[in-house]
């Protein structure tokens, strides 16, 4: 009963963690496509969902632990599942943030071509697949590799930030549109 429990956990966290990877999809694809209505849907029916998957995952493993009472590697993969149940409430809530400006952005002239921000996105998801995918299969190795590309993403956000101050600097009727981009 208890491994049966436990798999049940992995399942609705394999479960949240491809809905925010979704949402993560919507609100770039909503961006790059100037589409409202994608970037609404994230907020009117994505964020809900998220957040009901949160406290879904958060009553199973407080239950789980409280039924269970698991030990050792049991007692450490519930508690992982409650430490990334945690972040991916907040990657839905950067998702949110995303759409935010989105909705600002696409009634307004672009500041520049949009070439990193989906380069960024298309390693970030991949980063999260992998997570969770090591995380099912046990795979300390490819959980090393998704620490070494987070570099990758750092230096496409700093690029993007150097490329907008200079955007910023020659044009300052651009500003908030930066800053929107930044966020």
């Amino acid at each position: 009963m208890l491994k049966e429990k436990l798999g049940e956990l992995k399942t609705e966290i394999i479960n949240f963690s491809l809905h925010i990877e979704k949402m993560i999809e919507d609100s770039i694809q909503g961006l790059l496509s100037k589409d409202e209505e994608t970037l609404q849907k994230v907020i009117s029916k994505s964020e809900p969902i998220a957040n009901q998957y949160e406290n879904i995952i958060d009553e199973m493993c407080i239950s789980f632990i409280a039924q269970y009472e698991p030990r050792a590697k049991d007692l450490r993969t519930v508690i992982m599942i409650l430490k990334m149940n945690n972040d991916l409430e907040r990657i839905g809530d950067l998702a949110v943030n995303i759409v935010e400006s989105s909705m600002y952005l696409i009634k307004r002239p672009d500041v520049k071509p949009l070439i990193d921000i989906p380069r960024m996105v298309d390693v970030t998801k991949n980063m999260l697949k992998d997570a969770i995918d090591s995380f099912i299969t046990e795979d300390i190795k490819k959980a090393k590799n998704i620490c070494q590309r987070d570099e990758i993403v750092d230096n496409l956000r700093d690029q993007i930030l150097r490329e907008l101050i200079v955007f910023m600097i020659s044009n300052p009727k651009v500003i908030e549109r930066a800053i929107h981009l930044i966020r």
